[in-house]
């Protein structure tokens, strides 16, 4: 009944919809621009040769997929006819001469575009030239200068870096941080509501203090669970729509699904300790001062997982802080993103997380039982604690 209420309330609210909207937006219009920058590719060089270089046009062409510098070449009637296709911007580079050196008309300059082809093609036409006087073959000569390569031994090879996976990584890490903070205020703000308006008296009069608690925190955290399958389920059909891990060794479907698991042990272990806390104070201008020292436990493993882990994820400060409970759902999500975590270390933080609930439903329903009937200043922890519940001041 108090979960469906909470439900009901959060679903309908604004904040909640538009909140959803502009994340779900975001993300979809983030996937369409990479998939849109993505298919974009660098137009080629357009290479015009009169009829006295049109023996260099399969060279040329080697030579800019060499260099990586897409070229085509078509063939001009005259170099006039050349000269007029520059200045009108229909070629890119004209070819009047290739003996006894390598002629290149442009209509301003040649660029460092044209000089990474030019440049080499100039020395493979000398070379071939000086071949040529020697009684050799050049084109054989060529094709082995094409093709040599030197033999590279490397003592620390580099990880291998996936784009995608990076990309994963950081979203995860954002993603969560985002739905856990914004889900784990939402139940500090409800307690503190209740209790300011009293309405929390007349719900004790009917359900327990612990159940009361247990139904806020569950109502919120599936409000959270719609939210973030709503953000997570969007990238996942904009990613395959648009063909963005096609290329990728990322599976984004167990990244996905691993990322809504994450948020809702992270969720559990900090809504419990919030929901406590929250319930010391009575109004909403101490909710911060009570759970700032919650807030900052977020921010460390948030900003240690984006700077760090998805350059370094075998860093043995992000490995270790993995396996940690209330740090595992900001790093462990990063970690499988980018296939840097084996199956049983992720079900080894997952256990340590949720064998760690119940000694938080314990703490939480202890100090919410002991606290929440008080009404006026805050409330020490330690006295919170003690066994005896406290009573309402008077109004």
């Amino acid at each position: 009944m108090i979960a469906g209420r909470e439900i009901r309330f959060r679903l309908t609210s604004k904040a909640f919809v538009w909140t959803t909207v502009a994340l779900v937006a975001a993300v979809v219009l983030g996937g369409v621009a990479a998939g849109l920058l993505a298919d974009r590719e660098t137009p080629p060089q357009q290479v015009g040769l009169t009829s006295e270089a049109a023996g260099v046009a399969d060279q040329l062409v080697a030579t800019g997929r060499a260099v990586g510098v897409p070229i085509e070449t078509r063939e001009v009637d005259s170099e006039a006819a050349g000269r007029d296709l520059l200045r009108s911007g229909d070629l890119d580079a004209l070819v009047t001469s290739t003996t006894p050196e390598l002629t290149v008309v442009v209509k301003q300059t040649l660029g460092d575009t044209g000089a990474a082809v030019f440049g080499p093609l100039a020395q493979q036409l000398a070379l071939g030239s000086a071949v040529t006087d020697l009684g050799g073959d050049p084109a054989s000569v060529a094709a082995d200068i094409a093709s040599a390569a030197p033999v590279v031994t490397s003592l620390e090879p580099a990880p291998s870096v996936d784009g995608a996976q990076i990309i994963a990584g950081y979203i995860a890490g954002i993603l969560l941080f985002l739905s856990l903070m914004t889900a784990g205020q939402l139940v500090a703000q409800g307690v503190v509501e209740e209790k300011s308006s009293r309405v929390v008296e007349l719900l004790l009069a009917t359900v327990r203090p612990w159940q009361l608690m247990a139904g806020k925190v569950l109502g919120i955290g599936i409000i959270g669970l719609i939210q973030i399958v709503a953000v997570v389920g969007s990238g996942v059909v904009t990613a395959f729509a648009f063909g963005l891990v096609d290329s990728s060794s990322l599976n984004l479907g167990v990244t996905a699904i691993w990322a809504v698991l994450w948020f809702a042990i992270g969720f559990a272990m900090y809504a419990l300790v919030l929901a406590a806390l929250a319930s010391l104070v009575s109004r909403q201008e101490d909710v911060g001062s009570v759970i700032s020292p919650v807030i900052g436990l977020m921010v460390i493993p948030y900003i240690i997982g984006i700077s760090i882990a998805p350059w370094d994820p075998d860093n043995p400060l992000i490995v270790w802080l993995s396996y940690v409970p209330f740090f595992s759902p900001f790093l462990m999500p990063i970690r499988i993103a980018l296939d840097a975590v084996a199956l049983w270390e992720v079900l080894l933080a997952a256990a340590l997380c949720l064998a760690l609930i119940p000694v938080l439903v314990w703490f939480a329903g202890r100090v919410y039982s002991n606290a929440v009937l008080h009404s006026g200043g805050r409330i020490k922890l330690k006295d919170a604690l003690r066994g005896a519940p406290l009573s309402a001041s008077p109004s």
